[in-house]
């Protein structure tokens, strides 16, 4: 079910539109391996017709369910876009689809919300990642530590008089 705007309600007054827009009418699955948009998005907008274009203006919301690139751990992340706005023009080279008098705002609402993924999802700005697996050895008693022995190409350099 996509968000459509008829335009023709737009020449008596201003629309107002609220309520849910399915994730799945987005299209977003394949956008990021790290993100997955399982809950709808909430819309609170408001369409008015200028000249020959049709402004909307309001606010988008909805939850991410993201995995964090350090650690791996899922997570939810809240996407807010307060002060969401998109101009439509009606005539023109941009201008928008037109069927029966109706707009679908869908496609500008799946861009701006692509546009506000967070590039790298963390569970916590101070994430300090996956637990290392290798351990340091063991130091066994009475075994003296033997020196780290030189890389061999900067040995023979260091062996130059110059």
């Amino acid at each position: 079910m996509a968000l459509i705007c008829n335009i023709r309600h737009l020449e008596e007054k201003n629309l107002h539109l609220k309520g849910e827009l399915p994730s799945a009418d987005l299209e977003l699955e394949a956008i990021d391996e790290m993100i997955h948009v399982n809950s709808p998005v909430t819309y609170h907008l408001e369409a008015q017709q200028l000249d020959q274009s049709v402004l909307v203006q309001g606010s988008l919301a909805l939850t991410l369910d993201c995995e964090c690139v350090r650690c791996l751990k899922p997570f939810k992340m809240p996407l807010k876009l307060d002060h969401w706005a998109c101009h439509l023009a009606l005539e023109g080279e941009e201008k928008a689809e037109v069927v029966n008098d109706c707009v679908d705002l869908t496609p500008y609402i799946r861009e701006d919300i692509v546009l506000a993924f967070p590039q790298h999802p963390l569970c916590k700005p101070e994430c300090s990642g996956l637990a290392s697996i290798q351990q340091q050895p063991e130091k066994r008693p009475g075994v003296a530590d033997k020196p780290e022995a030189a890389s061999s190409t900067w040995a023979a350099l260091d062996k130059l008089k110059l």
